[in-house]
C-alpha cells in the first residue's frame, strides 16, 4: 500500500529550508517524523505507554544517536558496531530532554520513549540544531497528552549578524554558539559558549532565536492539525482535598518557621525530616494505608509553598541569605604536592578540587563521531561522587549529569586557553561536597588550578548559579543569587552564567514555568554579573597572575618545526633512534607531520634532557652552507686524510683530504694535525668528481708566497723541446699525475673498509 505522506517545509529566509513529513516510516510508533535539512536527515520517533507507571514522576528517555553509515564511515575500534553513545550524543539528549520534560502534564506518569537517529549527514549541517524540532514533531503527529509544542535552534553570530543553525565553518568564524529551546510563548532552555559578549548582546541573540523558534512551531501546528490525531486520555493522578486540608493546616506553618531560620543543609534535612514523621502521626494506621502516597505528595507540595513564601514574604533564604547575597568563599592553590596545578574552591556547603595534567598532543582528547573528527587539547572531566551529598549510592559509571556538568565547565574556560599554548591539558573536577551549583565550582577551582600550573591564561574565569521563585497568582518574583541544592528543586529556574570581568564566556538555563519574561531573564543575567565579579575578586585575591613557569616536577614543553625529510631520520629504523633518545634523555618526543613537516614536541622535566635531544635534532638536520666556516673537531686518523666532526652538530662527519689540511705538500697527516685538534675549516660543497661533501682546512690558511728562484714560463724552452712520450704527448707532469692516482686507489681501497667514511 502506498503510504500517505504529509509534509510541511520551513523556509529559513536565508535559501535554505527544513523539512518535515511524517506516514513513511516507523508507522508502530506513537509519533515519527523525517526531518531534513540539505543532505541531513533525522528520524525521531515517540512511543509512550497505555498504562501509568507506579513511580510519582514521568519516567521520560531521550535517546539520540549518530549512525556512521549516515556519514559512509564505518565504527572505530575492533567492535564495529555502535556501542554506548558519546559524549557528544549524551549533550544532544540532555538539550532535548531539557525543554520537553517540564512540558508534559504534571499527573502523567506513563513510560514515555523519544529516540531520535542521524539516518544522513551533511557537512554543511549539524545536526543536533535539528533534534529538538525532530523530537517535538513526533509528539505533534502522536497521541501522546503533549499539547505544547516546542523547538530548538542553534544561533551564532559572524560578522555582527546572526545566523540560524549554521554550518561548522561559519560557527568557526562566530564569537557566540548557543542552543535556544522555547515555545512559542516563552524560551525554556540555553546553553552555550560565548567569547566575552556582553548580557544585553545575549538576550539579543536569544530572542532572534526564539524568532525563527515561532516558525518552526507553526510548522508542527500545520503538520498536526493535517495528521488530525487525537490526544489519549489517561488516568489522572489520584487527589483527596480533605488529606490535603489536614496536611496543609498540621504542616505549613512549620516549614514557614523552619525555612526562615537560616540553618545549615544538615540541619533543616532533619528538622523537615521529623515534621513530616510528626504529621503522619496524626494519621491512624487505616488512613496511612490507604493514603500514604497522598500525604507525602502533599507534604512536598505544603513544604515548596512555605519555603517559597519565606523568600517572597520576607526576602530571606533558607540558610538566612538575602536574594543577591553570595555564600562565604574561600580558596587555596598549590594542595596537592605531586600534581601539576591544583586548586580548592568552597563556596557554603559546595566544594570541588580541581587538579592539572599537562602533556604532549599524544596526550589530546581524540573525537571519532560519524558528524565530527578531531580532538580536543583541552578538556574537562567532572566527578560527582554519592558522599559529596552524604548519601551511599552504587556506582553505575559516569552520569549523563557529569557529562552535561563537565562540558558546560569546559566551554566556560576553553576560549581563554591561549592558541599558542603548547600543552594539552586535562582538568580534573572532584566534587568533595554538594549543596548547589558545583559545575560553577569546578568553573572556579579550574581557573585556579590552570593559574597555578602556569598555564597562561587570557583572563581569569568565574562563574555562578542564579535562581528564581515566581508566584503566577500574585505576579511577584525573586531572582536569587547563588542558588542552594533546595532552592534549585524548589524553585522555577536554574541559570548558570560564566564570565571573565569583560563578558559572558558560557550559560546554561532551564526554566520550569511556561512564560518566562525577558524581563526577568535581564534582571537574572544583571544579578549573576555582580555575583560573578564578586567571585572573581575572592579568586584573585588568591592568585592574581598564572605562574610565569610550570613547577619544577612538571614537565616543559618545547615545539621545534623540522623538514619533512628528516622525519625518517629522527624516528631512526624501527624507531630505533627517537626510543633511545626518549631512554637516555628522560624524555617524551612527539612527532607530527603537518604539510610537508615535521612539528617536533619534546616534553620532559630534565632541561638538560630537553637540550640533549634538541642537540641530536640540531645534529641530524644540520646542512652546511657553501663557503660558510665551521669549527670542526679531528675524530680519528687516516693516511689520507682526518675524519673531523662539526663542533655544532655532533655526529656529522666529513672527511678532510690530505690535499686540503696545508697549502704544503703534506706527507703525514699527523704532521699537521692530530686527534682531538679543534679548528676552521671552509665548506666547499659536495665534489663533482667523487660526489662527496668536501671541506678545506688550507682554503682558510694564508697562501704562500710565490717561489722567486723558480723559472719563468717563458725561460722553460719551447714546447716541442718538453719531453714526450712514445706517441708524441708531453710527459711534463706524468710523474706527478702518476703520484696521483696511486694515492687516490689508496683512498678508495681504506674507504671500502671504513665505516666511518661511509657514513661521512
Amino acid at each position: 500500500m502506498i503510504p500517505n505522506v504529509t509534509r510541511e517545509v520551513i523556509d529559513l529566509g536565508d535559501g535554505r529550508s527544513i523539512s518535515i513529513e511524517t506516514g513513511k516510516l516507523a508507522k508502530q510508533a506513537d509519533g515519527a517524523v523525517v526531518v531534513r535539512m540539505g543532505d541531513a536527515m533525522l528520524l525521531a520517533t515517540v512511543v509512550s505507554a497505555k498504562n501509568p507507571s507506579p513511580v510519582d514522576f514521568l519516567p521520560l528517555t531521550v535517546d539520540y544517536r549518530e549512525k556512521f553509515a549516515a556519514a559512509g564511515r564505518f565504527p572505530g575500534g575492533f567492535f564495529k558496531r555502535e556501542a554506548r553513545p558519546s559524549d557528544s550524543e549524551v549533550l544532544t539528549m540532555r538539550l532535548v530532554d531539557r525543554v520537553l520534560r517540564p512540558l508534559f502534564p504534571s499527573d502523567y506518569h506513563a513510560e514515555t520513549q523519544v529516540m531520535i537517529q542521524l539516518m544522513s549527514h551533511d557537512e554543511t549541517v549539524m545536526p543536533d540544531s535539528l533534534a529538538g524540532l525532530a523530537a517535538s514533531a513526533a509528539l505533534a503527529v502522536s497521541d501522546a497528552p503533549f499539547s505544547t509544542l516546542i523547538s530548538e535552534v542553534r544561533v551564532a553570530r559572524v560578522d555582527g549578524q546572526f545566523i540560524i543553525n549554521p554550518s561548522k565553518v561559519q560557527l568557526a568564524e562566530s564569537d557566540i554558539d548557543m542552543m535556544i529551546g522555547a515555545s512559542a510563548e516563552s524560551i525554556a532552555m540555553v546553553e552555550g559558549e560565548m567569547k566575552e559578549i556582553s548580557e544585553l548582546e545575549m538576550v539579543e541573540a536569544i530572542k532572534f532565536a526564539h524568532e525563527a523558534i515561532k516558525l518552526q512551531i507553526a510548522a508542527q501546528e500545520k503538520l498536526k492539525a493535517a495528521v488530525g490525531k487525537e490526544r489519549r486520555t489517561y488516568e489522572e493522578e489520584r487527589n483527596d482535598d480533605a488529606v490535603y486540608a489536614k496536611v496543609r493546616e498540621l504542616s505549613y506553618d512549620k516549614y514557614f518557621a523552619i525555612a526562615k531560620e537560616g540553618s545549615s543543609k544538615q540541619e533543616r534535612s532533619e528538622k523537615f525530616s521529623l515534621l513530616k514523621d510528626e504529621v503522619k502521626e496524626a494519621f491512624t494506621e487505616e488512613e496511612l494505608l490507604e493514603n500514604s502516597d497522598l500525604i507525602g505528595k502533599y507534604l512536598s507540595k505544603t513544604q515548596k509553598e512555605a519555603v517559597r513564601n519565606v523568600i517572597l514574604d520576607l526576602g530571606l533564604r533558607l540558610d538566612g541569605r538575602k536574594t543577591n547575597e553570595i555564600r562565604p568563599i574561600w580558596c587555596e592553590v598549590d594542595y596537592l604536592p605531586s600534581v601539576h596545578g591544583s586548586a580548592l574552591f568552597t563556596r557554603g556547603e559546595t566544594q570541588a578540587l580541581a587538579t592539572v595534567t599537562l602533556g604532549t598532543s599524544r596526550e589530546a582528547n581524540i573525537i571519532d563521531l560519524p558528524t565530527d573528527q578531531g580532538e580536543e587539547k583541552f578538556y574537562l572531566h567532572y566527578n560527582f561522587p554519592p558522599f559529596s551529598t552524604g548519601e551511599a549510592k552504587p556506582l553505575r559509571g559516569t552520569s549523563r549529569r557529569e557529562v552535561g556538568h563537565g562540558n558546560l565547565a569546559q566551554r566556560a574556560l576553553k576560549n581563554m586557553i591561549p592558541e599558542e599554548n603548547p600543552y594539552t591539558i586535562r582538568i580534573v573536577s572532584e566534587v568533595l561536597e554538594s549543596n548547589g551549583s558545583s559545575s560553577m565550582a569546578t568553573v572556579c577551582a579550574g581557573t585556579l588550578a590552570l593559574m597555578d600550573a602556569g598555564v597562561q591564561m587570557k583572563k581569569p574565569v568565574s562563574g555562578i548559579a542564579m535562581g528564581l521563585i515566581s508566584d503566577e497568582e500574585t505576579g511577584r518574583w525573586a531572582v536569587l543569587s547563588d542558588i542552594l541544592g533546595d532552592e534549585d528543586h524548589l524553585g522555577d529556574m536554574d541559570f548558570k552564567v560564566t564570565g571573565t570581568a569583560d563578558g559572558i564566556t558560557a550559560c546554561q538555563m532551564d526554566i520550569k514555568i511556561e512564560g518566562l519574561a525577558y524581563e526577568i531573564m535581564e534582571k537574572a543575567l544583571e544579578q549573576a554579573r555582580d555575583g560573578r565579579l564578586h567571585i572573581l575578586g575572592k579568586l584573585t585575591e588568591v592568585i592574581e597572575q598564572p605562574r610565569v613557569d610550570v613547577k619544577k616536577h612538571s614537565p616543559k614543553i618545547i615545539k621545534v618545526t623540522i623538514p619533512g625529510a628528516f622525519i625518517g631520520a629522527l624516528i631512526g629504523p624501527g624507531g630505533k633512534v627517537i626510543q633511545e633518545l626518549q631512554k637516555t634523555t628522560g624524555t617524551t618526543i612527539v612527532i607530527n607531520e603537518v604539510d610537508e613537516q615535521g612539528e617536533v614536541e619534546i616534553l620532559g622535566t630534565d632541561p638538560d634532557g630537553i637540550q640533549a635531544v634538541l642537540n641530536k635534532i640540531d645534529s641530524i638536520t644540520f646542512k652546511p652552507q657553501v663557503g660558510e666556516t665551521y669549527s670542526v673537531k679531528v675524530i680519528k686518523m687516516l693516511d689520507f686524510g682526518a675524519v673531523v666532526e662539526y663542533a655544532d652538530a655532533p655526529g656529522n662527519e666529513v672527511l678532510l683530504h690530505v690535499s686540503e689540511i696545508a697549502w704544503e705538500r703534506t706527507e703525514n697527516v699527523s704532521d699537521v694535525v692530530n686527534m682531538g685538534d679543534v679548528f676552521d675549516v671552509k665548506y666547499l660543497g659536495i665534489d663533482p668528481k667523487t660526489r662527496k661533501e668536501k671541506v678545506s682546512r688550507k682554503a682558510l690558511l694564508p697562501r704562500p708566497p710565490r717561489d722567486e728562484n723558480r723559472a719563468p714560463r717563458e725561460d722553460r724552452g719551447p714546447r716541442e723541446d718538453r719531453p714526450r712520450d712514445n706517441r708524441g704527448r708531453d710527459n711534463r707532469g706524468r710523474d706527478d699525475r702518476n703520484s696521483r692516482d696511486r694515492d687516490n686507489k689508496i683512498e678508495r681501497r681504506e674507504e671500502g673498509n671504513d665505516d666511518t667514511n661511509k657514513e661521512s
